[in-house]
């Protein structure tokens, strides 16, 4: 019999349009409850969603909370499952063939690899910049310099052409955006999947110095991994490394804009401790990742004396936990002196975000330079109209016209 789930909360929650960086308000009534919520997915589906900062690092912390995607009890939330491909992102699977993956990548993603790039980061920005500035204002800061900076990053990392770079933001926006029929979700993830087929084509001819490469020649060369299964790995590298950051650098600017006495100290500061306090609180601020933490429970397990069976999914809510003052004091109030490390914005456990230092690097870099080269920036169009993604498993803004 299915379950009655007509009295379920339905999820997910929209951010309210009036503070578009807090999280639902029912979110605030859930962290006083110790425990998961019930609630219903828009299909019906009943999960239970975790909100508080101990209850999701204790559940991304234990081996029985399982991410593999085709788990029959993994919630419907993350639509991207592909019609046409039968393998399973490094990121949607359980250990050891996750670990066994992401070792594979983590060489291209460590603090060593990101702060050589600084160098090529700061030019690229500064590049951007120009460009914006010549064309003239108003610009759209996500099409302009949020998107271009993190796409090029990822794209050199990938060997991603840059004349394919407009394609690959398109689907991967497609992939994530619950407005839309999940048939429109899954196809962009399908026309993603074969674009990277034919790239790997090009790079088995003429392989270059670039992850894709090193994983056709050194990595499915020994067996240590099919080559169908290289696709949906760098389709979740793709997607993580441009869109979550440029979102982060847009979002992040729209912050900074309402805080005019955080960015003055920010745009006028040289202390990279400063600059990197700031960032770890704009992640938890923000918390663009709201909901791609799905699991599944393979066994009865209690969190925080509450049952949850066997097969039943289980969704956390990071930015929930980031605003939880178990973990962090006045959590509804951005401040760039608070230690914000720890923060669940690139999730926790073995799972944990691959490019995180990446990420990190690429925002102490764009928002500052930002700041210092436009002094005078401002919005071009009142916050209430700014087109955010109410309903997206990655929040964001789709375009954000600015002035200088």
């Amino acid at each position: 019999m299915a379950p009655d789930t007509a009295n379920l909360t339905e999820y997910p929650l929209a951010r309210p349009t009036e503070c578009p960086f807090d999280p639902a308000p029912e979110y605030r009534s859930w962290l006083e409850v110790p425990g998961p919520q019930r609630v219903r997915l828009e299909d019906g589906t009943p999960a239970w969603v975790l909100t508080r900062y101990e209850d999701i690092r204790a559940a991304l912390s234990d081996p029985t909370v399982s991410a593999y995607e085709l788990d029959p009890g993994m919630p419907p939330l993350v639509r991207t499952m592909s019609t046409k491909h039968e393998e399973v992102s490094f990121v949607r699977l359980d250990d050891p063939e996750h670990a066994q993956h992401r070792r594979m990548v983590t060489g291209d993603f460590t603090i060593k690899r990101a702060e050589k790039l600084r160098p090529r980061i700061q030019q690229m920005a500064d590049e951007f910049l120009d460009r914006m500035i010549a064309k003239g204002a108003p610009a759209d800061l996500v099409k302009d310099y949020a998107l271009p900076i993190p796409s090029t990053v990822i794209g050199l990392i990938l060997g991603v052409p840059d004349t394919d770079h407009e394609f690959f933001q398109a689907k991967s926006q497609q992939m994530f955006d619950l407005n839309l029929p999940p048939e429109e979700n899954a196809a962009a993830n399908d026309q993603l999947l074969a674009y990277l087929e034919e790239l790997m084509d090009r790079k088995e001819r003429e392989p270059q110095d670039d992850l894709i490469s090193r994983l056709l020649t050194q990595r499915v060369a020994t067996g240590e991994i099919s080559r169908s299964q290289i696709p949906a790995m760098l389709q979740a590298l793709l997607v993580a490394g441009h869109d979550t950051t440029a979102g982060m650098i847009a979002l992040s600017t729209i912050t900074l804009l309402q805080h005019p006495d955080q960015l003055a100290r920010l745009r006028d500061t040289d202390d990279p401790a400063l600059i990197a306090r700031a960032v770890e609180e704009l992640l938890r601020y923000i918390t663009i990742a709201e909901n791609v933490l799905v699991r599944v429970a393979t066994q009865d397990i209690t969190i925080a004396g509450h049952l949850v069976r066997a097969g039943e999914g289980l969704i956390m809510n990071p930015l929930a936990g980031n605003r939880d003052s178990s973990f962090a004091a006045a959590p509804y109030t951005f401040d760039i002196d608070r230690n914000a490390r720890g923060h669940l914005a690139f999730g926790y456990g073995v799972h944990q975000c691959v490019g995180q230092n990446l990420s990190r690097v690429e925002l102490s870099i764009a928002l500052p330079t930002l700041l210092r080269r436009l002094p005078g920036l401002r919005l071009a169009a009142p916050l209430e109209e700014l087109p955010f993604r109410a309903k997206a498993n990655l929040y964001g803004v789709e375009r954000l016209p600015v002035e200088w």
